[in-house]
This record gives structure tokens, sequence and C-alpha cells, in this order.
């Protein structure tokens, strides 16, 4: 039987017992079946350690464990209550922002420095915020109907949620669920990817010494076909929440059917970002850069597919590759100075390097990368970050999400063939434009379909923001007051004062 706790070295000389069981009810537990998986360093593709996996039944003894603290515990505490729990939470992950970062980017392949720790500084943010919010979460409201009625309504949790995070954002993920979840009031299951179970399960100790009681918070590392459909489709999981492809986001919504659970589900985007003439030049080839390298490109709203107006464009790709090839840097997660990490494992590399042989088969040209990077001394999953230029909308590059350090330029000669172009995918999660024009920028921000906006910036989402798609890009929505929205249902009084049949 494989141990339930393990000592782990992280390249930059950091140590520490690293938890590998399911939590649930407060503990760390093998799973049922015994079975384990390898947690992977995609820097060095060297095994970290191994996790228990979770099945059906494990699955099924956390919702057990979840439903009992609902009823008998959970449901009791004021909102003060709980909220004082989640501000503690937010302190400790923030006191051990260092540790957390060093999972993250242990296990995700993000650079420690300038990734991975703005990612857990975040998941402390995320956690203060829906603190704030538990106090007054299940407040109602009068409503003025008859002065011989008193009406009103009532906010109420769900009680077992469930929730399947996805493993390009572990920690950002796992805040953006549990937070507004535990703070309306409801219980939680939750299901992290295979690849990246580390920093939730850790995160989970600190959820112990915060004083969160036994059974609210159940981890469980699984995968989708099992332990997530197991979630998905259990009787007793009144709500889901899911971040993760759109492929995997239609089977859940299709399991939660059996017993039309609510959800909320946050999916994949190939998100256009639009330079019109009028642009800040220089800004914008450096947020168009930001905008897909960061993070390695495993990024649902990257700016994957770039619009340059034809006066425009010749000059852009110029300089859009001379700033990449001067600016980003390529190496291990812990090395000092990269800003480009390793993808997440062998399969996501391999995935990404067939796109670009797709790419050159359709005709698309390539500005620069193109291929497995090498960097010396490592034998991690590098891709050199990879500009496309003179496409068109009819290849698979332009249309189909990538995931990877990948993005593609075309041209567009007038507004309207701008939006028209923005608006020719089958997702709708984030579009960005570059204008200095008012007038210019309203019109896109009307006419483009898209869940988000953003003007003269890229990848700017903020924990206070509501956070969702358009299309296959999703449903609902996440972070801010709808974030918390999304995990409580309304229920209506109507109180006879004394109208008489």
């Amino acid at each position: 039987m494989y141990p339930t706790e393990v000592d782990i070295t992280v390249p930059n000389g950091n140590k520490w017992s690293q938890k590998t069981g399911l939590f649930i009810d407060n503990e760390f537990v093998p799973s049922v079946k015994g079975e384990t998986i390898e947690v992977e360093d995609p820097g060095t593709t060297k095994t970290i350690c191994s996790v228990y996996l979770a099945d059906k039944e494990d699955i099924n003894k956390a919702v057990v464990a979840a439903k009992k603290a609902y009823y008998e515990t959970w449901s009791h505490y004021s909102g003060q209550k709980r909220a004082e729990i989640l501000y503690r939470l937010a302190d400790l992950i923030k006191e051990n922002s260092s540790h957390v970062a060093d999972l993250e980017s242990l296990e995700s392949g993000k650079p420690k420095d300038n990734n991975a720790i703005l990612d857990v500084l975040h998941t402390a943010d995320v956690f203060r915020y829906y603190a704030g919010l538990a106090v007054g979460a299940q407040d109602g409201k009068t409503i003025e109907t008859d002065p011989a009625k008193f009406t009103y309504t009532i906010t109420e949790p769900y009680g077992v949620c469930g929730a399947v995070i996805a493993w390009n954002f572990p920690c950002s993920t796992f805040s953006w669920k549990v937070a507004p979840c535990l703070a309306a009031g409801n219980t939680l299951v939750l299901k992290t990817a295979e690849l990246t179970p580390l920093s939730a399960l850790y995160i989970s100790e600190l959820a112990v010494k915060a004083g969160l009681p036994a059974g609210v918070l159940n981890v469980t590392c699984g995968l989708g076909n099992t332990a997530g459909s197991a979630l998905a489709e259990h009787p007793d999981v009144r709500k889901i929440s899911f971040t993760g492809s759109t492929g995997v986001g239609v089977k859940i919504q299709e399991a939660g059917s059996k017993n039309l659970k609510y959800c909320t589900l946050e999916c994949g985007g190939k998100s256009p970002l639009v330079v019109y003439d009028d642009a800040d030049f220089d800004q914008a080839i450096k947020w168009a850069s930001f905008g897909i390298f960061f993070n390695k490109g495993e990024i649902c709203t990257a700016s994957s597919r770039i619009y340059v107006q034809d006066t425009i464009y010749d000059e852009f790709v110029k300089k859009l590759t001379k700033y990449v090839e001067e600016n980003l840097v390529q190496g291990p997660q812990f090395k000092k100075g990269v800003n480009v990490g390793p993808q997440v494992n062998k399969k996501q590399m391999e995935r990404v390097l067939g796109y670009i042989e797709k790419g050159v088969a359709e005709g698309a040209k390539i500005a620069t990368g193109g291929k497995r990077a090498t960097v010396e001394g490592e034998t991690g999953y590098f891709i050199e970050p990879t500009i496309f230029v003179d496409c068109n909308q009819k290849m698979s590059i332009v249309q189909e999400e990538i995931f990877g350090p990948v993005v593609t330029v075309s041209k567009f000669h007038t507004d309207e063939e701008s939006i028209q172009l923005s608006n020719d995918s089958i997702y709708g999660l984030a579009a960005y434009v570059f204008t200095t024009n008012i007038k210019r920028s309203q019109k896109f921000i009307r006419e483009v379909e898209s869940g988000q906006i953003f003007v003269n910036v890229t990848f700017a989402a903020d924990f206070r923001v509501p956070f969702g798609g358009y299309k296959m890009s999703g449903r609902g929505r996440e972070l801010g007051e709808a974030g918390l929205s999304a995990f409580q249902q309304t229920k209506a009084v109507h109180y006879n004062l004394g109208i008489e049949l």
C-alpha cells in the first residue's frame, strides 16, 4: 500500500512532506481500490510522487461525508462564522505562498517567480473576497405585492455541490470553486486534475488548520471518466461547477442532467485580438505577446488569434516576432529569469506540435518558433513560442483551441471585417481590441459575441468581476458577486396577513 504522506524535494532545494491520500472528512486516506497515479515534473520529466486515485466508491464516500457535514454542521453556521474560517484560510495561503507556488511550479511547469506565485496570491485574494461576502450571503429581500401580504425571498445554498478543476491553473480554479461554494453555505466534493493534485491537497491541510469542520470540503484526485463521471451523476450532488475543455464540459452537463443539476461550465476559448491602425503600437505588441505566451499558452482566454489592420500588418508581424525572440526566456520553472516554462506533460506537448505541423501543411508561414525547444541540460516538454502569419479562417490552427504557445496572425481591411472575423468561432470566452478611438472600441464591445471584452490590455481578469463565456465557451459566471450567486438558489415566501376567501 502506497503511503498517504511522502517526502519530496523541489529542484530549488526546498523539501517537505507531501500528503498523497484522498482528503475526505478532514483526513487523508487511501482510495478504496488502492490505485495511484504518478505526478510528473514537466520541466525534468521525472516523477515527483504518486497520489491516490479516486473511483466511484471514493466519490460516494466523499459525498456522504459532505452531506452529513451540511445537515449536521455547516448549515447551522452563521455567515459570520463561515467568514472567519475563510479569512483564516486566506491568511494561511498567503503566509505559505512560497511553498504553494513551489508545488504549483513543480507539477504544472509554471515559472515560479513570475507566474506561479501570482496564481497563489490571487488564490488568497479570492478566499478573502468571498469571506467578505459570506456574512450576507443568505440575505433576501422583501417585495411589495399587497398590503395584506408579506412577501419576501430567502437566498439558500444548494447543499452538497461538486466541482471539477483544470490543470493549467490548479490553485486559481480551486479557489474559484471552493471559496464561493463554502461562503454560500454549501459543502463540496472537488476533483482535481490528475496531472496537478498537489497544491490542492496542501491547501486542504491549511483548511483544517483554519478550523474548517470535517466533511465540509473533500478533495479527490481522479480520472474524468471514472471519478468525474461519478461526481456529475451522483444523485445527492445538487450543483456542479466545472473548468476544462468544451468536450468534457458537454459530458458533465449530460451526466448532471440525470437529476437536473445546475451546472456552471467554464470551457474552452479561441479568443481574438484585434489591432486597429490607431492603436498604441508598441503597447499592442507587448500585450499581444503576453496574452498568448504567458503560462506557456495554457490559458482558456489566451489571445491565440490576432487580427491586424492591413495598413500596419507587415510592421506588426516584424516587431512582434522581434519582441518575442528578444524577450521570452525559456527554461525550467525554478530558474531565475525564465518566463516560459514547459508544457504540462508529454501528451500536451505532442498535441501542440501536431497543430504546428498541421498549420504548415495548411499553408501558414512560421515567423518564429515551430518546434520542440532545446533547453540546455533539460529533458522537459518545451516548445518554442511560435507565431504563424498569413493565416486564414479555414485553417485548423485558427479555428481550434491549441492550448499552447502558438498564435496565428491574419490581416483585415475594415472595422466590419474585424468584427466578422472575431465572431467566426464556436467560442466566445474573451476578446481583445487595441485602439485609441472610443467610438471604434464601443462598436467592437457591442458587436463581438464574447463574455468578456478587454480594451488595450490582455489577460486582466479580476476576482471582483464576473468571468465566463458565450457559445461553446460555457454557461454561467464565476468570480464577483455572480460567482457567489452561482452557488445559491432563491426561495420565495408568500405570507397571508389577512386576505380572506
